[in-house]
Parts: structure tokens; C-alpha cells; sequence
């Protein structure tokens, strides 16, 4: 693994040296100069070779489907902050839903991979003039390092190009940490709630009868 590491970390090395002539800094002329290089050149080698945020396909289901559930149902997803384990039993999703979201005329979902691995992900669906942002997913173990954040940037540019005018969520009412975390990013809750589905129903395990707050980032200049 670490012979690996060393070739990718070669193969990249021209690439930032011709970045640092732009900007006229020193080569990097070693590997060990590369590896102690702590600042600018390993976050630029990290944002640029080692992370890819696209659309999934369906070869991908499978993998978007351990990761969504790991990251919000069973004690495994209790390591990070966003699960729902404590709310809710059962399966968050199901292969062959993903599979629908992903050959849907309107939704896909984005995918988050490092090194090639999927890390994280979001659904995202165009609704009239809204885009639809829900099943943000990020591995319990990667929890805290801003990928979600990245992921709603991301998911901001893609309105964008479809031509919303803003993002709708929807969040279980009692996650009020969760909630907190999206109004710092610009989300509002509206205050409508909507009713939690009743195939859902069966699964819940929390003392108080859940319900969704509808959450909206406006994406108009004012």
C-alpha cells in the first residue's frame, strides 16, 4: 500500500511543480520534500487528485446503499452525529430505491469519493422551481471534516444550472443539532411541518411521535 502511495504521489508531483512555477515558488524536487511539504501543496494535492464529486450510476447503488444506512440506522452509525438510530430501527433505504432515484427523470445523486472509495452523498430532485436536497450521507468514521459542507456548495451549483430559485429540505423535527447545523449554512425553517410517512411509521422507537420541519435556502440575490 505504501509503494502505491509513493507512485501516486510521483505521478502527481509535475502537476504541483507547475503549479508552484505559476505562482513562482520553489520545486519540489524529492519525494521526501513532497511527503514534509505540510501547508498549501498537500491541501492542493488533496482537494484536486484525491477527491471527485459526481453523479452516481447505477453500478455505484450498492455502494450508496452500505453507506446511506451506515450513516444513519444501526450502532455503527452512532460514531457520528447525524444518526437516527435512536429514532428509528430498520433500513433507511433500499437498493432498488436508490436505483429509482438514480434513473429518475428529475433526481440523481451526487457522490463524494476519495481515492475512488464513495464516502458521502446527497439526493438531490428538481421540484418546479425548487430543488429537493435530502439523504445527505456522510461516513460515521468522516464525520466533522466539512464534507457535508462541501456537498451542500456542490449541491448549490447544480440549482443553479436547473434554474431554482431555492433548495427545500426536510428534517425530522426532533434532530435539533442537525437542524441548528443547516440554518448556519443558510437553511430557514419555515415552520411547516409535514406529517412522518405511514409505511415509516412501524419503525419508530422514539417517545414522541415524529414529524418532518421543512427547512429552504433562497437562492435569489436580494
Amino acid at each position: 500500500m505504501l509503494k502505491n502511495k509513493r507512485n501516486e504521489v510521483n505521478k502527481n508531483k509535475n502537476c504541483i511543480n507547475e503549479l508552484y512555477d505559476a505562482l513562482g515558488l520553489k520545486k519540489i524536487v524529492s519525494l521526501q520534500e513532497f511527503v514534509l511539504e505540510k501547508g498549501f501543496i498537500l491541501l492542493f494535492y488533496f482537494k484536486n487528485f484525491m477527491v471527485q464529486i459526481t453523479k452516481a450510476t447505477m453500478a455505484d447503488a450498492p455502494a450508496l446503499n452500505k453507506l446511506i444506512n451506515s450513516a444513519y440506522r444501526g450502532e455503527g452509525s452512532k460514531k457520528g452525529w447525524t444518526t437516527e438510530a435512536d429514532l428509528l430501527t430498520g433500513s433507511r433505504i433500499e437498493e432498488e430505491e436508490i436505483k429509482k432515484i438514480i434513473t429518475g427523470k428529475n433526481s440523481f445523486i451526487l457522490k463524494y469519493a476519495e481515492n475512488e472509495k464513495i464516502t458521502a452523498c446527497v439526493l438531490l430532485e428538481k421540484r418546479a422551481e425548487a430543488l429537493y436536497l435530502g439523504m445527505l450521507s456522510v461516513s460515521p468514521e468522516l464525520q466533522g471534516r466539512g464534507v457535508g459542507k462541501e456537498l451542500l456548495k456542490t449541491a448549490e451549483v447544480y440549482a443553479e444550472q436547473l434554474k431554482c430559485i431555492k433548495i427545500e429540505m426536510t428534517v425530522i423535527s426532533l434532530r435539533h443539532e442537525l437542524i441548528a447545523w443547516y440554518q448556519r449554512h443558510g437553511y430557514m425553517d419555515t415552520g411547516k411541518r409535514k406529517r412522518f410517512p405511514v409505511e415509516m411509521q412501524k419503525f419508530e422507537i422514539a417517545a414522541t411521535p415524529l414529524e418532518f420541519a421543512i427547512l429552504e435556502k433562497d437562492l435569489i440575490q436580494k
